[in-house]
C-alpha cells in the first residue's frame, strides 16, 4: 500500500511524538533502534520531514526531532503525501496506467472500497491520535 519509506515515517513520526512528551528531543540511533529501521534511511526521512515542516529539528550535542502539541494535529494522509506523493489516490492498485472507471483493471471496483477505507483511516487520524493508542498499553510500534 505505502512505500517502505512512508512506512517507516509513519512509525518516524509516531515515536517522536511518544519521546517528545515534556519538550525531549530524540535522535536518528534512537529512532531507528526504537522502529526496527535501518539508521541511514531514518536520517533522510527525517531530514525529508523537517523541510516539510512535519517535524522540528535542533542541531547540536542537544539536539534531535521532537513534535509540539500543534504538530500533533498532523494527520496520517500528511506524512503519506509527503512521503508518497498523491499515488494513493491515483494510482491502480496494480499499476496500469490507463486504469480508470471507463476503463478498469480485474481489481479495480473491488479494491475501490478499500481504498475509500484507507484514505479515510489515514485522514481522520492525527500523530496525536496514534500516540494516545501507544499510551494505552494494548498497541505496539516495534517487534519484540
Amino acid at each position: 500500500m505505502f512505500s517502505k519509506s512512508c512506512e517507516y515515517a509513519i512509525k518516524a513520526m509516531i515515536f517522536v511524538a511518544q519521546k517528545s512528551k515534556n519538550e525531549a528531543r530524540v535522535g536518528i540511533k534512537e529512532i531507528a533502534k526504537g522502529t526496527d529501521s535501518p539508521e541511514h534511511f531514518i536520517a533522510k526521512i527525517m531530514q525529508d520531514l523537517s523541510r516539510r515542516k512535519l517535524v522540528h529539528s535542533v542541531k547540536g550535542p542537544n539536539g534531535g526531532f521532537y513534535l509540539d502539541k500543534e504538530d500533533l494535529k498532523a494527520s496520517i494522509a500528511d506524512i503519506v503525501k509527503a512521503m508518497d506523493g498523491e499515488k494513493l489516490y491515483t494510482d491502480c492498485v496494480l499499476g496500469l496506467k490507463a486504469c480508470s472507471e471507463k476503463n478498469p483493471c480485474p481489481v479495480h471496483f473491488e479494491f475501490k472500497e478499500i481504498k475509500r477505507n484507507l484514505i479515510g483511516m489515514i485522514e481522520n487520524n492525527t500523530i496525536g491520535d496514534f500516540n494516545k493508542k501507544l499510551d494505552s498499553g494494548k498497541f505496539f510500534l516495534k517487534n519484540q
